[in-house]
């Protein structure tokens, strides 16, 4: 690795994709994005797209780059065929849906990592539904990364957990030999493992150099966790299309809604709650948003309890599938309304937190904030004055985490 060698971040977000091109001093050299074109569902697209933002990048600064690490929204799961064609469309991530197998019980019992309504497992069983057992199975990232390689062997773990992968115990459900699918399922591998070159062909399509090495990404949110370097007392809340929290930890933490992932050695656990920016957006968009928001003083209570939460069911704090919103009243004040949506998802965010803290994860001393809404000063200063902890923002997208994550696994290449 010479001196001036770079890396590339790629995050698959819920709108679009976003590319980032670090040095080795963690440097930014270059940052793009672009919106989709028909939109998360359509995996074809997450490939057209990728094309005309990679294409685009300087040619003195490509012939430069020596690892790609790519994250995506966690559990976003395509069904393809085993040359990776896509059969149809992927189901989002968000998509709120029930069981159609009267197995899924015994196939996790103590529901810790297949949760009924939210699960990639869930999605799993409709799409072999639609598309019968001989296909594959990949979440967004490890199917990009596939496209990359132009082998869709593998999955990288964090993208899997939904799926049933135990990241503590290294293995699926035992259960999960008697699926009828079973081979549809990736081999999976830890985030950070050299997956090997860029494929010739798709080296050429890009512009890219055929000695680039493709490095197991990691979902979107821990991507922004490790775009935030955050210390081992800091927590991060990341304030997206829902609100994530996550934090190191000696040692992980498995109960039901609780989350935990193996990144670059350390272990980091938290949680998500389904509320977010997707609710905020049924209600305003991001003018009003803005607007409204200059009007909110937010060391003021609203005096509306509500539970901004965007269908019915939870993850955390509250691991509930049957969890409902409480979205109403309205009050005639559109800031009003907006003031009590943001209030409701801090108290959650609190709770969040608080929850961590009795099972066994301290409280952190400073939280850091990504995402759009650690752009908005009012909800900053609303949620540090009901969690009580002093709250920071940063500007670094989960596409700084996936190229940090890249330059780790070349740098360290003993590292897991």
């Amino acid at each position: 690795m010479s001196s001036d060698s770079l890396v590339l971040g790629i995050d698959l977000g819920t709108s679009g994709i976003k590319i980032v091109v670090i040095n080795q001093t963690n440097e930014l050299i270059y940052a793009a994005d672009t919106e989709y074109e028909e939109g998360i569902a359509i995996a074809k697209d997450w490939e057209v797209c990728l094309k005309k933002i990679i294409r685009e990048i300087p040619k003195a600064i490509k012939e430069k780059l020596i690892a790609c690490s790519i994250d995506g929204t966690s559990g976003t799961l395509v069904a393809c065929d085993y040359k990776g064609v896509p059969l149809g469309n992927a189901i989002p991530y968000y998509s709120n849906m029930l069981p159609k197998d009267r197995r899924f019980e015994g196939l996790d019992p103590k529901n810790i990592r297949l949760n009924k309504n939210l699960s990639s497992f869930t999605r799993a069983l409709t799409l072999v539904e639609e598309y019968g057992n001989h296909i594959l199975l990949r979440h967004q990232a490890d199917w990009l990364t596939g496209w990359m390689l132009d082998k869709w062997k593998y999955g990288e773990e964090g993208n899997n957990i939904k799926l049933g992968w135990s990241i503590i115990n290294k293995s699926w459900p035992k259960n999960f030999e008697e699926l009828s699918w079973r081979n549809a399922l990736p081999v999976i591998v830890h985030s950070g493992a050299n997956l090997g070159k860029i494929a010739l062909g798709r080296a050429r399509v890009l512009g890219l150099p055929q000695s680039l090495s493709i490095i197991a990404g990691t979902t979107d949110s821990n991507a922004a966790f490790i775009s935030a370097e955050a210390s081992r007392d800091d927590g991060v809340t990341v304030l997206g299309s829902t609100i994530v929290l996550k934090r190191f930890v000696e040692s992980p933490i498995e109960l039901p809604g609780i989350t935990n992932h193996l990144i670059n050695g350390q272990w980091i656990c938290g949680g998500a709650s389904n509320s977010g920016g997707a609710v905020l957006k049924k209600f305003f968009n991001s003018k009003d948003l803005i607007e409204l928001s200059r009007q909110i003083n937010p060391e003021l209570s609203s005096g509306i309890f509500l539970r901004p939460l965007p269908f019915k069911g939870e993850r955390f704090p509250i691991n509930d599938p049957n969890l409902e919103p409480i979205l109403k009243p309205r009050p005639i004040s559109d800031s009003l309304y907006l003031h009590a949506l943001l209030e409701g998802m801090a108290r959650i965010e609190s709770e969040g937190w608080h929850r961590l803290s009795k099972v066994g994860a301290k409280l952190p001393k400073r939280i850091i904030t990504l995402g759009g809404g650690a752009r908005n000063p009012q909800w900053r200063r609303l949620r540090e004055r009901l969690i009580g902890i002093p709250i920071i923002s940063c500007k670094n997208s989960p596409a700084i985490g996936a190229a940090l994550l890249a330059l780790n696994a070349v740098k360290n290449p003993n590292n897991k």
